[in-house]
């Protein structure tokens, strides 16, 4: 099996990416959605969140927002949450390995995957990039969003120009999705090529 590392700034257009995979037949685990699974009503690590950072939690689980407030700019704070966060999303991780075990290739969607050191664990990098124009137009259209947190989203994150360096796939999202969903495949097809032989 083939492990590949899908990761790319906020605003990027991962989220799209990671469906063509899926689309192809390719088994996406998603990092994000395992956290909001965990963070969510009933979830794994709900109480955990409540007793380090109290008042960031209620009845349907984490409140994202109070959350984000709480740790945002504050780093002693961010590795707190990701100590409570990351062993879960380890565990859901290799429980996705278990079931897919049998597949030639598999992609692990990863926010944070160079900022993390997640690109040991995978066998090749994939980054989703656009310019910063459209990233930028793109993350302050989400509701919610405004400028001082976008900036502080940018802070925690790896540059792009970075990213696209230490990446072995450039997946672009700056051009039409048909030309995207070119991309995805060929990246499918190189990987499964050499898997092949």
């Amino acid at each position: 099996m083939l492990k590949l590392g899908l990761t790319g700034s906020i605003g990027m257009g991962k989220s799209t990416v990671a469906a063509m995979f899926a689309d192809e037949g390719v088994p996406v685990f998603d990092a994000d959605a395992a956290v909001h699974r965990l963070q969510g009503p009933a979830g794994k690590v709900v109480a955990a969140i409540e007793a380090r950072f109290p008042g960031t939690t209620g009845a349907g689980g984490v409140n994202r927002t109070a959350l984000a407030e709480a740790v945002l700019g504050d780093d002693a704070a961010m590795k707190a949450l990701e100590r409570i966060v990351h062993p879960a999303v380890g565990l859901e991780r290799a429980e996705f390995l278990e079931i897919h075990a049998s597949a030639p290739l598999v992609a692990f969607d990863i926010p944070l995957l160079f900022e993390t050191n997640g690109e040991k664990s995978v066998d090749k990098v994939a980054i989703v990039s656009a310019t910063a124009d459209v990233q930028r137009a793109r993350t302050l259209a989400r509701p919610g969003m405004s400028e001082a947190k976008f900036a502080a989203i940018l802070a925690r994150q790896t540059p792009d120009a970075e990213k696209r360096a230490r990446a072995d796939f450039v997946i672009p999202t700056d051009v039409p999705l048909d030309e995207t969903r070119g991309h995805v495949r060929r990246v499918i097809a190189c990987l499964l090529a050499r898997e092949g032989g």
